[in-house]
């Protein structure tokens, strides 16, 4: 069977030398995440409990390891959600 989009960008970062990578899953990046656990054997998955976390990992990443930081996240309502409206 041939590799989906998703798994192609695994396997291309871990040719790059990424072997790490901090996430937070969801609806965007569904095939992502399929993929991702496809890539365990390669690509070592740190999920987190927010978006910003797994910036701030990554960057840490970087900054000690001096390696590439690499991080991936669903996409969120926007800017404006009608629940953050202060009445």
């Amino acid at each position: 069977m041939a590799q989906n989009v998703s798994e192609s960008v695994w396997q291309r970062l871990s040719e790059w030398g990424l072997s790490r990578v901090y996430g937070y899953p969801g609806d965007g990046v569904g095939g992502l995440d399929v993929a991702l656990e496809k890539a365990r054997d390669y690509m070592h998955y740190v999920q987190v409990r927010h978006e910003e976390m797994a910036a701030f990992m990554a960057s840490a990443h970087a900054k000690f390891t001096g390696q590439v930081g690499l991080c991936y996240a669903t996409s969120g309502p926007g800017r404006y959600s009608p629940a953050d409206r202060i009445v």
